[in-house]
């Protein structure tokens, strides 16, 4: 009765020990989940004010509420509410869109070179990045990680500027 008693202790403990390990591991989980979702929130942020209107209505994004977030081609941009997911592009907003984001990318993230609006440009994780030349399209490409960090580098330090 003893080792019964012993044996059914043991299988306690090790029962509670997992299940102490399993819900250890999810609040881990949690927290690098809910990291996750505020960096992207924060890019989100970035992206918004970067791009500032709406592909659709054309009106300032945040006025209508949250943007929503959607893919329009290849690339991921924000519309100023839910009704314009079903709306038609208009392309004077979309070109209006693309000059506010090469102006306020500014320079090339491989080169560091200035970059024009209509200059060259790449569509890497749903996102478009400006550069010099062919050559840094390549390289853009390649490790589109790294040089998206750029990027969002040059988008805040337009940002800021703007607001001093």
């Amino acid at each position: 009765m003893k080792n019964l008693t012993l044996l059914v202790a043991a299988t306690l403990l090790v029962g509670i020990g997992h299940f102490a390990f399993v819900l250890h591991a999810g609040h881990a989980e949690d927290a690098a989940k809910t990291g996750q979702d505020q960096q992207q929130k924060k890019q989100d942020q970035l992206l918004i004010a970067v791009q500032r209107i709406c592909p659709m209505s054309g009106k300032k994004l945040g006025v209508m509420g949250d943007p929503v977030k959607t893919k329009i081609g290849e690339e991921e941009l924000f519309l100023c509410c839910e009704e314009c997911r079903n709306g038609k592009v208009n392309k004077d907003h979309l070109a209006a869109i693309h000059v506010n984001m090469a102006k306020a990318q500014g320079r090339c993230p491989v080169m560091n070179k200035a970059i024009s609006e209509n200059g060259p440009s790449t569509i890497v994780a749903g996102r478009t990045v400006y550069v010099c030349c062919a050559a840094c399209k390549r390289k853009v490409q390649a490790d589109p990680k790294v040089y998206l960090e750029k990027v969002d580098a040059l988008y805040a330090a337009s940002i800021n500027a703007e607001k001093k």
